[in-house]
């Protein structure tokens, strides 16, 4: 019993070592992000006063009073000090088209987007561990085969090629799917929580059920398109973890003392397997987020990814930096809580890292 107390302060302090590790990577990973999302707008053509003025002749006089307004007659370093010290006080600014703080824009945006990427990354894991698990079971054969290269297919397919495909047979030629949009003009749903699903689901209203129809509707080819990377990923993973399971002594062990192949394969080898993926099914957070930027666009999905495409045409600097920084310490945060969960069960990690 002494051992197992003097067991317990050692993981505690080799855990804590590997949060502040990870931790302390967020502060240079961050800045890195405001630097690279400050240059890149920057360096992109156009200038967004004439964008905001829409006169290709605008007087002089009044460009140089917009552009002192903006902000943008300051050298390049200034700007980029003043946007630091903005982000400090908790201020990402107000668009320069809507006139909306872009946190509040954010706010209203994200929840279209959080549903799309929730249902895209359930399908992905609905669809690609089974397929993963099949294929491990039934490797080399035709099922692996055929599984693992439509993996690779979906994996290396591109997302805007995808969605007008799927937009063309679904929508257009057999008429089953919406082609864009979130819910039918013919409908109005009362945003509670701001995910349309669950809004139309607690409608009070008569037609509550059909209006949830149509949001699942106007949702499907959007979800596909944004899930098959990560399902091409977590189907690769899968298999993979499995094959490596399945070559283990106590699996075999459980073979000879006459266990069902099935509560084997199931109870004892998935069980380990799934460990990894849940780590890769965690990291698909960022696949997903980027990936909604050509989804909603393509769709006319009105989330985050149509409204940060939109602001770099409209070259609204405010909306994309801090559009960038607010996905990015989504994307940070997802990643450590990941690698936290990924510590707690596997102590060699935090061991090794920390």
């Amino acid at each position: 019993m002494g051992h197992a107390r003097g067991l317990y302060p050692t993981n505690f302090k080799v855990l804590a070592h590997f949060i502040l590790r990870k931790l302390a990577l967020v502060i240079p990973t961050f800045i890195g992000v405001t630097v690279l999302s400050f240059s890149l707008i920057h360096l992109a053509p156009g200038d967004p006063v004439l964008l905001l003025s829409g006169e290709r002749g605008i007087d002089p006089l009044q460009y140089s009073e917009l552009k002192h307004a903006m902000g943008l007659d300051q050298p390049l370093y200034v700007q980029y000090l003043h946007y630091l010290w903005q982000i400090v006080q908790g201020d990402l600014g107000v668009s320069i088209v809507a006139r909306v703080p872009v946190l509040e824009e954010f706010m209203t945006l994200f929840p279209a987007t959080f549903e799309l990427s929730v249902c895209a990354l359930l399908l992905a894991t609905v669809i690609g561990i089974p397929l993963g698990v099949w294929a491990a079971i039934k490797r080399n054969t035709w099922i692996d085969y055929g599984v693992m290269s439509t993996a690779l297919a979906g994996y290396s397919m591109p997302i805007f090629w995808w969605g007008l495909l799927l937009i063309l047979f679904f929508s257009l030629n057999l008429g089953w799917t919406p082609v864009s949009g979130r819910l039918s003009f013919l409908y109005f749903v009362e945003p509670v929580t701001g995910f349309m699903l669950l809004d139309a689901w607690l409608g009070t209203a008569s037609h509550s059920w059909a209006v949830f129809q149509d949001a699942l509707a106007h949702l499907v080819l959007p979800a596909i398109v944004l899930g098959t990377i990560p399902l091409a990923v977590i189907a690769r993973m899968t298999r993979s973890a499995m094959l490596e399971v399945l070559q283990q002594d106590y699996i075999r062990a459980a073979y000879a003392r006459g266990i069902p192949r099935s509560r084997v394969i199931f109870k004892h080898a998935l069980r380990n397997a799934l460990i990894p993926v849940v780590t890769v099914i965690g990291l698909q957070t960022s696949v997903l987020l980027t990936g909604a930027i050509l989804t909603e666009t393509i769709f006319s999905w009105p989330g985050v990814g149509k409204w940060l495409f939109e602001s770099v045409l409209r070259r609204d600097y405010p909306v994309v930096q801090g559009g960038i920084l607010l996905i990015a310490t989504l994307i940070i945060f997802v990643n450590i809580t990941v690698d936290f969960l990924y510590a707690v069960i596997h102590p060699k990690i935090r061991s090794q890292t920390g």
